[in-house]
């Protein structure tokens, strides 16, 4: 740890995702969109999902991530590598798509499922890597409780307290819950990108004290070139609240669908890959 100075973040920006209805079983929101990806990098997008079974089939991923938070209900997970497995409220599973895997993620029968996905970037260098599935059970990972709050470690770490889970672009997540008044200044390298989900509750957000309330999305300023920063957390009510941040990735980033490559080469291989059964 560096005797430098802990920058404290501030909010650079606040959003308020729209709900949208695709289908009579299928409602979502785009936490983070698709497109902007050297703003939110390591991150490609995140979508908030309200759904039941059937919306989607069998599908492959290349040269990604993806890391799934169930809010509510039971998901049903199958992949072409690793088999299959359920999903309960408070669970998340990181995959490593990598050089490619085809998965499903389908809600439990007469159920509509609350879930969030993330879609978290590779480097260059990892894109090929084998694929990885894991299971983060809510009540195996670490947690911390201090002064009203309780933190949920799904990846990365919280004072002394480490998960280990393994990603390729290095990436804290965190699930945090405070009591209404309680607050926390969760610390991160100086370097990582990050944003807050609001979940449940209503709170103030960073140095510059910003409101944040059920449903928004607030995106953390630069550290500049602080090594160690932390963003202050602190509840009006009840507050829910999902942390991610990450490395970023400063490479060219080309997305078709469930592909990210790097160049348009690498994703007509990838089709092709797919096309012919080499996944």
């Amino acid at each position: 740890m560096s005797s430098q100075a802990v920058f404290s973040r501030s909010i650079k920006t606040v959003r308020t995702p729209e709900f949208q209805r695709n289908s009579a079983i299928h409602t979502m929101a785009w936490v983070i969109e698709p497109g902007n990806w050297e703003e939110h990098s390591p991150f490609l997008l995140m979508a908030h999902d309200h759904m039941r079974s059937g919306v989607f089939g069998i599908h492959p991923h290349r040269g990604i991530e993806t890391v799934t938070f169930l809010i509510d209900g039971h998901l049903n997970h199958y992949d072409s590598k690793h088999g299959k497995g359920v999903l309960n409220p408070g669970d998340a599973q990181w995959m490593t798509a990598g050089r490619g895997v085809e998965h499903v993620e389908d809600a439990a029968k007469d159920e509509e499922v609350n879930l969030l996905q993330l879609w978290v970037n590779i480097p260059r260098e990892s894109k090929m890597s084998p694929s990885r599935y894991q299971d983060l059970r809510k009540d195996e990972m670490p947690v911390l409780h201090e002064n009203g709050a309780e933190i949920r470690i799904f990846s990365g770490s919280y004072g002394n307290k480490i998960a280990d889970t393994k990603n390729i672009a290095p990436v804290t997540m965190l699930e945090v819950n405070l009591e209404s008044g309680a607050a926390v200044s969760p610390q991160l390298p100086g370097s990582y990108n990050g944003f807050l989900y609001i979940l449940d509750g209503e709170g103030i957000f960073g140095s510059n004290e910003t409101a944040g309330t059920k449903g928004q999305l607030l995106w953390m300023g630069s550290a500049g070139t602080a090594e160690q920063s932390a963003i202050h957390i602190q509840a009006k009510s009840k507050l829910r609240v999902m942390l991610y941040a990450g490395e970023p990735i400063r490479e060219p980033v080309v997305a078709r669908g469930p592909f990210v490559m790097n160049t348009e080469e690498e994703i007509f291989q990838a089709f092709d890959d797919y096309r012919n059964g080499r996944f």
